[in-house]
């Protein structure tokens, strides 16, 4: 069983403070995940596959389609910053290591 102490613990390290409150309510609602989680280590999965989901799908995506937008040339006029018909917008992404 899961005590109050363990609940601070596991706080402290993921840097949450937490009130007395909350820690009494983490306390038992974490108690009852891990026991849970308890009941169905006792269940036999030796011949069980391994899966990453419960119903076989595919990809359910729809294909992307061009929309020509009339307003585009209002739109770049308002930007920022535009490079011929494209926005440009500031690197976040860095190469360096």
């Amino acid at each position: 069983m899961l005590n109050e102490e363990q609940v601070k613990k596991v706080a402290h390290l993921a840097r949450l403070e937490l009130s007395g409150e909350e820690v009494a309510q983490f306390t038992t609602q974490l108690g009852s995940i891990l026991d849970y989680f308890q009941q169905l280590e006792e269940l036999n999965v030796t011949d069980v596959p391994p899966t990453t989901r419960a119903i076989e799908s595919s990809n359910i995506t729809r294909a992307d389609q061009l929309h020509p937008w009339a307003e585009r040339e209002n739109i770049l006029a308002i930007a920022p910053e535009q490079d011929g018909d494209f926005f440009r917008v500031p690197k976040i992404i860095s190469t360096e290591d």
